[in-house]
């Protein structure tokens, strides 16, 4: 989706670069909030005392394994497939867990960057949003649907006091409104067209028959002298 919306930015503001930063989850807040980036792409909940934000999507929740588990099997995994497994819990995780399935590890990896390095050496498996089992993706390790886990949401989030026109924009994008949407800035013409054009003025053709330049004769609506019946014109006293 991030990919799409700048895809869709560059081609609306070419002449305004969009640059998307990869950061920690927890790092986003200070980030926005010190000024070095506009907005960001955020897990929920968001705090609404110091931000705006709107709800995107809820991302599916996958349990990251080395492709020869057995829940590779499986087109979806439950929880109860996991209970003779160790699930890594890394300190950066972003679902809320009321209680963990399978087995605790010794320790906690300090990122899920570790946590997969870990699932790659065997140690346990991981539960993940699916875009973080993709960001981390190995070629020897898989991932499954995992069944009744908790799930996370993203949304759009800015600080409230900083909302800028080109913040505006992209919200714009992100909500799927066309470049002339009503709800959106307007953009200004394209160089080389009239006002005329903007207005959708066009002039209106000449009615059939009718030259566009034709005009009536004097006040009498006289115009050139009749012809006797001989065909010879007839002398205006």
């Amino acid at each position: 989706m991030p990919d799409k919306w700048v895809r869709i930015w560059n081609e609306r503001q070419p002449g305004v670069p969009l640059t998307l930063t990869q950061v920690p989850a927890g790092a986003v807040a200070e980030r926005l909030l010190g000024g070095d980036a506009d907005a960001g792409l955020v897990r929920t909940p968001v705090d609404r005392s110091v931000f705006s934000a709107i709800p995107l999507y809820t991302e599916q929740t996958v349990v990251v394994v080395p492709k020869d588990h057995l829940v590779t099997a499986v087109d979806e995994v439950a929880l109860e497939d996991l209970a003779d497994d160790i699930v890594l819990h890394p300190l950066d995780d972003v679902l809320d867990w009321e209680s963990l399935p399978g087995r605790p590890a010794l320790e906690r990896p300090a990122t899920t960057a570790d946590a997969v390095e870990l699932v790659a050496a065997g140690i346990g498996v991981l539960v993940v949003p699916l875009s973080l089992a993709r960001l981390h993706h190995r070629k020897d390790l898989t991932h499954r649907p995992l069944k009744d886990a908790p799930e996370s949401s993203v949304a759009l989030a800015w600080p409230e006091d900083a909302k800028t026109d080109q913040v505006e924009d992209f919200i714009g994008i992100v909500r799927g409104r066309t470049v002339n949407s009503t709800r959106g800035r307007q953009q200004p013409p394209a160089r080389g067209e009239s006002a005329d054009a903007d207005r959708g003025g066009a002039r209106r053709k000449p009615a059939a028959g009718k030259s566009a330049g034709a005009k009536r004769t004097g006040k009498s609506g006289r115009g050139a002298p009749k012809n006797d019946r001989r065909g010879k014109p007839r002398r205006r006293s």
